[in-house]
C-alpha cells in the first residue's frame, strides 16, 4: 500500500482526486490506512466522491440508525484523510489566471443506486468553464453525461476494477468485465466529451489481480488554441 502511495506522491501533481469506493462495506475498513492515505497532498487540494460500496448496502446492519452512523463515520474519515468530499457540488480552481470547475456527484450507476444529481452539482458553474466531473460509475457518463445539455469536458470514473482479471497489450485488450460495461478502462472520447476509467487501486472479493494491475492515473491538461 505504501509503495503505491509513494508513487502517487512522487508525481508532484497540482491536484489529487479520488473517485469512490474508499471501503468495501464499512467505515472501519479505512481506519488502519488513514495515516497512509492522508500523506497524499497537492497544492490545489485533495477531492473525493462516494462509490456504491461507500453507502453500506452490501452487509446487514442491526438497524437503519446503525447504517446511518456508519455513513456519517465514513464522511468523517474523508475529512480525516484531508479529502474534500464533493456531494453533488462543485468548486472553482484557478492557476495562473486559468480556471477549472471541479464537480463531484454521489453514486449513479446502471443497475446500482442512482442518487447522484448532476443538475444540482452544476449549480453556479460558469457554462463556459472547463469542467471536470468526478462520477464513480462510468455508466453515468454513458447514459447521462455525454448527452447532458451542459458540456462536461472530462469525466473521471472507476468502479469496474477491470474485473481484476484480463489481458492488456498494445494491440489487444480483454476482460470479462467488458460483457457488463461498455467503457471499463482507459480513455473514451465522444464529441469532445472525454471519459477516463481508472482500473482501481485495491481489490474486491479476490485479493489480487491477474493482468489488470493497480492504477494511479496521471493526467496533464493542456490548453489548445
Amino acid at each position: 500500500m505504501q509503495r503505491g502511495i509513494d508513487l502517487a506522491k512522487a508525481q508532484k501533481s497540482d491536484l489529487f482526486v479520488f473517485t469512490g469506493d474508499l471501503v468495501n462495506n464499512a467505515a472501519w475498513e479505512i481506519e488502519p490506512y488513514i495515516g497512509h492515505f492522508s500523506q497524499l497532498k497537492a497544492p490545489f487540494g485533495q477531492f473525493s466522491i462516494l462509490g456504491n460500496h461507500d453507502y453500506g448496502d452490501y452487509i446487514k446492519w442491526g438497524s437503519q440508525a446503525e447504517k446511518a452512523a456508519n455513513h456519517d463515520k465514513l464522511i468523517e474519515h474523508h475529512k480525516d484523510l484531508g479529502y474534500h468530499l464533493l456531494l453533488d457540488e462543485n468548486v472553482a480552481l484557478e492557476k495562473n489566471g486559468q480556471k477549472i470547475s471541479l464537480i463531484g456527484v454521489q453514486n449513479w450507476g446502471r443497475g446500482f443506486m442512482q442518487i447522484g444529481n448532476i443538475d444540482k452539482a452544476l449549480i453556479g458553474v460558469d457554462k463556459n468553464a472547463f469542467k471536470i466531473l468526478l462520477s464513480h460509475d462510468p455508466t453515468h457518463w454513458e447514459e447521462k453525461i455525454r448527452y447532458h445539455p451542459t458540456t462536461i469536458h472530462l469525466t473521471l470514473s472507476g468502479h469496474t476494477h477491470g474485473a481484476q482479471l484480463g489481458v492488456e497489450t498494445d494491440k489487444f485488450r480483454w476482460s470479462p468485465v467488458q460483457y457488463r460495461y461498455l467503457d471499463w478502462a482507459g480513455l473514451v472520447n465522444e464529441k469532445d466529451r472525454y471519459l477516463y476509467v481508472n482500473r482501481g487501486f485495491g481489490f474486491l472479493a479476490f485479493s489480487g489481480r491477474l493482468g489488470i494491475w493497480p492504477e494511479i492515473t496521471v493526467i496533464t491538461l493542456k490548453k489548445t488554441v
